[in-house]
């Protein structure tokens, strides 16, 4: 594990072959679901000795319908994310979508994820390395896993070596995305930490109600391929109610079936070779 990773996770236990989780609701909805589900994820990681980074998108700029929900405020629901890190000494995650949203959500986060549409905007990723946070580039839909090194190379030449690159599918079609699990291997060649987001890679995108769809059921089976391939971290996102998300509904785990899930990844990290 990398020594950016190690500072962010000073207080947990794992060892040097664990993966790392990112996990939690898409969208801040209000402070009880932050907690139910922080508190939830948080306590199985302890048992099973996996690192744990908490996430939620402070604001969701990328909706397909303009009737769709975006946020409760952008100063209260940072203000939810930085109170349940002071609670809980969790890391916290969340993204931005310009360059002028940087600094302010630094404040309240250790970690600045970059969408995956705006992977090649090189005055966001410059802003979010002048932080100084974690920058985590989501790999573009459109893009190969070569191209993700020049992502990198933005961040580390505004002065900033803490990068994570996450795997998300590429289109296939209209309303699909497809994963080849070569780009964990490639995108780890450039010297960043490589995760795989089973929820959003499951996505069925543009759909003619307005509301995006997906394959929830398929998620274990993307987050076990990932470990297969080797990725550093999994990203999950997950909602106590999925029907009732405000947001990316179709395509979160459960959160009762949180802890199954990553027994199974955790058994078979420890069976690879290492």
């Amino acid at each position: 594990m990398q020594a950016f990773l190690r500072d962010l996770f000073r207080g947990q236990t794992y060892d040097d072959r664990s993966f790392f989780l990112i996990a939690g609701p898409c969208v801040v909805e209000g402070a009880s679901l932050l907690d139910e589900v922080a508190d939830t994820v948080s306590g199985i990681c302890r048992d099973l000795g996996i690192p744990y980074v908490f996430k939620s998108s402070y604001r969701k700029a990328n909706r397909t319908s303009a009737d769709s929900f975006t946020g409760l405020g952008d100063a209260e629901a940072l203000r939810m994310l930085s109170a349940l890190r002071a609670r809980t000494g969790l890391p916290v995650t969340t993204d931005i979508h310009a360059a002028g949203e940087a600094g302010q959500a630094a404040e309240h986060v250790d970690i600045l994820q970059i969408p995956a549409f705006l992977c090649r905007q090189t005055d966001l990723l410059q802003a979010a390395a002048a932080t100084g946070r974690i920058v985590n580039v989501k790999k573009g839909q459109f893009l190969s896993s070569a191209a993700m090194r020049f992502a990198a190379d933005k961040v580390r030449a505004a002065g900033n070596d803490k990068v994570i690159l996450t795997e998300r599918g590429n289109s296939f079609g209209y309303h699909d995305l497809v994963v080849d699990f070569r780009n964990i291997p490639e995108m780890q060649a450039t010297g960043a930490p490589v995760v795989m987001d089973c929820t959003h890679s499951l996505q069925q995108p543009n759909q003619a109600t307005g509301v995006t769809g997906g394959q929830p059921a398929m998620i274990g089976t993307m987050a076990r391929a990932a470990i297969a391939a080797g990725a550093d971290g999994i990203f999950i996102e997950t909602h106590p109610d999925p029907a009732r998300a405000r947001s990316d509904g179709a395509n979160m785990l459960p959160l009762h079936r949180m802890r199954e899930t990553l027994e199974v990844l955790v058994r078979l990290r420890q069976a690879l070779p290492a």
